[in-house]
C-alpha cells in the first residue's frame, strides 16, 4: 500500500515537472513550437524492410531545422532559455540564456523547401521519380510536419563500360577493374560514383599521373524504364590538358632539414650537398640529422614514377620521427629537355633539440594516502645525429596516511630512468625496410625504483627492457619486448612486517626477492582514431612469459625444476610464469556527442616450474578509479576475502585471475562540464593450484555470485587537452558477505553519516577510465 502511494506521488511530481519544463508557457502569443517532423513512404513497388528503413533515413537527413532537444518530453534547455527572460541581467540568468536553446517555431520551418530537398536526396539514391507532399499538424501550442514521399524501387546498375580515349590510362584502370565500387545489381548511388572517380584518380596518381584530377572523369548514363536499370560508360572530358595525360617521373630531390618559414620572404639561396641521388640544402656542418637517416624515410627517388602513396609515406615517416614541427613537399616541373619530370623539394622545420619538463602535483588516493609527487625529465631529440630520442627522468613522491589505524604512516619513492628510442628496427641481423607510412621504433630502457614503506620495508628494483613498437595501419599497433629483465630485492623488513608475512604465507611468497627475465607482446586495435564512426571498438591483447630460458638451461645442466626447492641465478631465485590479458571496449556515439561505453576485461596468470606464487608486481588487482569505482584501490578480493582498509597498511592482495565489466553513459552538461552515470562489476581470484587459503579460489559454478558490483555518478571537467574526473560511487554487492546477503541495495541510506562514510567512494583521476 505504501509503495503504491509513493508511486503515485512520483508520477504526480513527474507530470508537474514535465508540464513546467515543456517550454511552451512563455511563447509569444499566437506562436507555436515546432516539435519535429515525420516521414511516411508510399510505393506501388514492394520494398524490403531494410530498404524501407534506408530510404526513411535518407529522407530524414533533409529535415530542417532541428526541433528543440528534449528528454522524456521535457525541454530543459528551452526552459532555461525562456526562464531567463528577454533582459537577462544577473550572471545566473546570463548563464541560463547562454546554455539554453532558443525556441524553434513552426514559422521558422519551410516544409515546401524541405520536401524538395527530400526528393533531391532520394534522386541521388536511384529514386528518380519521387515526389513529396507535406501536412502541418497543429495543436494548441505546438505543431509538427508530416511528410509523405511517393517512391518506387531504386534504379539498379546494369553494367559499367570503359571508353577512355587514352590507351595508357585505360590499361591502368582495367588492371584493377575488379576493385571498382560500381557493381552490377546494386542500387544507383551518386556517392558511389564520386567515390569511384576518387578511387581511379588515386590509382592514376600512384602510377605517375601527377596532374590528373577526378573531375576529368565523366560517367555517361543510359536508363531503361522497363526494368529500372541504368548502364554507365566511363569517359574523359573533352578539355583534359596534356599534362594530366602524362606520367611523370622524379628528377632532382632536394632536402632542407633546417627550413624556416621566414626563408620564403627572403628567397635565400643555399648550398647543395650531394648524398647518393639526393641533394641536401645547406652546409654539411649545419645538418643536424645524418643524411642516411633522413633518406631512409624518403620514398620519392630519382628516375622513379611519381606515386601518391610514396608522397604520403614520406610525409608521415618524416613527421613521425618527432624532430620536425612542419614537413612539406613541393613539386615543380623540371627544366630538363625531355618532358614528364618533376623536381621535389622537401622542407622540414625543426623543433628545439632539447626539451625539459617539470611536474609537481598532489596525490590523494582512495586508501587515505596523500602527498606530493614530482617528476623531472630532460629529452634530447637527436642524441647521436640519428634522430634518437634520449630521455633522462627522475620521479619522486612522498605519501602519508591522513586517517585510519596507521595514521602518519609514510612512504617514499625515487625512480630514476634513462631511455633511448631509435627510429628503426635495431636487430643483430639484416631486416628488409618496410614501406609503411608508420616509422618502426626500437626502445632501450634502464630504470631503478627505490620504495620505502615506513615501518615495513625497503624495496629496490632494477629493470632493463629492449623492445620494438610498430604500426600496421592507423588502427593496429604492435609492441614486442624480447628482453624484459628485472630484479627486485626487499630489505630492512621491520618486525611488524615480518610478523605480517608469517601470518600470510601468500603475501610472504609475493614479497620474496625476485629475478624476472622474460618477454612480452601486445597487440592493440583501436577505432577511436576513426572520427565519424557511430560504433567504435577497441581491443588489446597482452601476453608475457618469464623464466623459461633459465629453466631450460637448468634442465640441460641436469637440475630438477621444483617450486618447493627453487633453482637460483646469481644467488637469487627466478620467477617462472605465463600471463595473458584481454581488454575489449565498444563505444556508441550519439548524434548529440553523447556516448555509451562498455568494457570487458579478463586476465589470467599461472606460475609454474620454479615458482609457486606470482611476483607481486605481476598479480591482478581490482578496485579503484579505473576499475570497480565503488571500492577503494586494490581492495577487492581475492574471491570472497575481505581486505580491511587498515589491516595491512600500504599492502594489498592480488590474484591470479581477473574479470571486470564496466558500462558508462557520458553526456554533456554545458561547455567543458560533462556528466556520466556508470556501473562496474568484477573481482580477482586465486587459482585452485595457489597454496593460499584466502577467500575462495576461482570456480565456474560460483564466480558470478562473487562479483562485486557498484554504481555511481561522475562529473568531468574537459578542456580538450586535459580531463579531470570526479566519480562518486557506492557498492551494490559486496562479495565477502554471506552468499544470500551480498546485495546491499536495501541498506542504502544517504541520510546516515556512518553509511556515507563506509560506502561512498570519491574517485579523483585524470582521463577517462576506459
Amino acid at each position: 500500500m505504501k509503495r503504491s502511494v509513493y508511486t503515485k506521488y512520483i508520477l504526480f511530481v513527474f507530470c508537474l515537472l514535465a508540464a513546467a519544463c515543456s517550454g511552451t508557457r512563455h511563447l509569444p502569443s499566437g506562436e507555436k513550437l515546432y516539435t519535429g517532423a515525420k516521414v511516411n513512404l508510399e510505393s506501388a513497388d514492394k520494398l524490403s524492410f531494410r530498404k524501407n528503413q534506408s530510404v526513411k533515413k535518407t529522407a530524414k537527413e533533409a529535415f530542417y531545422p532541428e526541433a528543440n532537444s528534449s528528454f522524456l518530453g521535457m525541454r530543459f534547455k528551452l526552459w532555461r532559455y525562456m526562464a531567463a527572460g528577454d533582459t537577462a541581467e544577473s550572471k545566473f540568468k546570463k548563464w541560463m540564456k547562454r546554455t539554453g536553446e532558443a525556441p524553434v517555431l513552426i514559422n521558422n520551418v519551410k516544409p515546401m523547401v524541405t520536401a524538395s530537398v527530400i526528393d533531391a536526396r532520394l534522386y541521388n539514391t536511384g529514386i528518380f521519380k519521387s515526389y513529396t507532399e507535406y501536412n502541418i499538424i497543429e495543436k494548441k501550442r505546438t505543431a509538427k510536419v508530416l511528410y509523405t514521399s511517393h517512391i518506387h524501387q531504386p534504379y539498379k546498375v546494369k553494367e559499367l563500360n570503359y571508353a577512355v580515349r587514352d590507351s595508357s590510362l585505360t590499361h591502368i584502370i582495367l588492371l584493377e577493374k575488379e576493385k571498382s565500387l560500381i557493381k552490377p545489381g546494386e542500387d544507383y548511388s551518386l556517392e558511389k560514383l564520386k567515390s569511384e572517380r576518387n578511387r581511379i584518380d588515386a590509382l592514376l596518381k600512384n602510377n605517375g599521373y601527377f596532374y590528373f584530377d577526378p573531375d576529368f572523369l565523366l560517367f555517361k548514363a543510359d536508363t531503361t524504364e522497363t526494368d529500372k536499370s541504368i548502364g554507365f560508360r566511363l569517359t574523359l572530358k573533352d578539355s583534359v590538358p596534356q599534362k594530366a595525360l602524362t606520367a611523370y617521373r622524379i628528377n632532382n630531390v632536394y632536402i632542407d632539414q633546417a627550413y624556416s618559414l621566414n626563408e620564403r620572404a627572403l628567397a635565400r639561396v643555399k648550398d647543395t650537398l650531394p648524398f647518393g641521388n639526393y641533394l641536401f640544402l645547406g652546409k654539411e656542418r649545419s645538418a643536424s640529422i645524418k643524411p642516411s637517416v633522413i633518406t631512409r624515410s624518403v620514398f620519392l627517388r630519382k628516375n622513379e614514377l611519381y606515386a601518391r602513396k610514396n608522397h604520403t609515406t614520406t610525409l608521415n615517416r618524416l613527421m613521425s620521427m618527432g624532430n620536425f614541427k612542419f614537413v612539406s613537399i613541393k613539386f615543380t616541373d623540371s627544366d630538363t629537355v625531355a618532358p614528364g619530370f618533376l623536381d621535389v623539394t622537401i622542407l622540414m622545420t625543426p623543433i628545439p633539440k632539447y626539451a625539459f619538463k617539470a611536474e609537481l602535483d598532489v596525490v590523494s588516493k582512495s586508501n587515505n594516502y596523500s602527498g606530493p609527487r614530482m617528476n623531472f625529465s630532460l629529452t634530447d631529440r637527436n642524441a647521436f645525429k640519428g634522430a634518437e630520442f634520449l630521455n633522462f627522468s627522475v620521479a619522486g613522491s612522498w605519501e602519508t596516511q591522513l586517517s585510519g589505524k596507521d595514521k602518519n604512516l609514510q612512504s617514499y619513492s625515487l625512480n630514476p630512468k634513462i631511455e633511448i628510442t631509435i627510429p628503426r628496427f635495431v636487430v643483430p641481423f639484416n631486416i628488409k625496410q618496410t614501406s609503411s607510412i608508420y616509422l618502426p621504433k626500437t626502445r632501450f630502457s634502464l630504470s631503478y625504483d627505490y620504495l620505502k614503506r615506513g615501518n615495513f620495508f625497503d624495496m629496490r628494483s632494477l629493470q632493463f627492457i629492449y623492445g620494438f613498437r610498430w604500426k600496421e595501419d592507423i588502427r593496429k599497433e604492435h609492441e614486442l619486448n624480447p628482453v624484459n629483465i628485472s630484479f627486485t630485492a626487499v630489505g630492512n623488513k621491520s618486525d611488524a612486517f615480518l610478523e605480517l608475512l608469517e601470518s600470510n604465507p601468500f603475501l610472504k611468497k609475493s614479497y620474496e626477492d625476485q629475478f624476472i627475465a622474460g618477454a612480452s607482446y601486445s597487440f592493440t586495435y583501436n577505432e577511436q582514431v576513426l572520427t565519424g564512426k557511430t560504433i567504435q571498438t577497441y581491443f588489446q591483447l597482452t601476453t608475457e612469459v618469464a623464466g623459461n630460458a633459465f629453466s631450460l638451461a637448468n634442465i640441460i645442466a641436469g637440475k630438477k625444476i621444483n617450486a618447493e626447492n627453487p633453482s637460483f641465478i646469481a644467488g637469487y631465485s627466478y620467477s617462472q610464469f605465463a600471463r595473458i590479458s584481454l581488454d575489449g571496449r565498444a563505444y556508441y556515439n550519439f548524434p548529440n556527442k553523447e556516448k555509451f561505453a562498455v568494457r570487458a576485461y579478463a586476465g589470467l596468470a599461472k606460475p609454474f616450474g620454479n615458482s609457486e606464487v606470482l611476483p607481486y608486481i605481476k598479480q591482478f588487482f581490482s578496485g579503484g578509479p579505473n576499475s570497480i569505482r565503488a571500492f577503494s584501490i586494490h581492495t577487492l578480493g581475492p574471491g570472497t576475502y575481505n581486505q580491511s582498509n587498515d589491516s595491512i597498511g600500504f599492502l594489498r592482495l592480488g590474484g591470479d585471475l581477473k574479470l571486470e565489466l564496466n558500462a558508462e553513459y557520458r553526456f554533456n552538461i554545458f561547455r567543458f562540464l560533462k556528466g556520466a552515470v556508470f556501473a562496474d562489476a568484477g573481482n580477482v581470484w586465486l587459482l585452485k593450484s595457489n597454496p593460499s587459503t584466502m577467500g575462495s579460489p576461482f570456480s565456474l559454478s560460483s564466480f558470478a555470485s562473487e562479483m562485486a558490483v557498484g554504481a555511481g555518478f561522475g562529473l568531468r571537467i574537459d578542456v580538450s587537452f586535459f580531463l579531470l574526473r570526479f566519480d562518486l560511487a557506492m557498492p551494490l554487492r559486496k562479495p565477502w558477505l554471506e552468499e544470500n546477503n551480498r546485495w546491499v541495495m536495501d541498506k542504502i541510506n544517504f541520510a546516515s553519516p556512518s553509511w556515507r562514510s563506509d560506502n561512498l567512494i570519491l574517485n579523483v583521476a585524470i582521463g577517462y577510465p576506459f
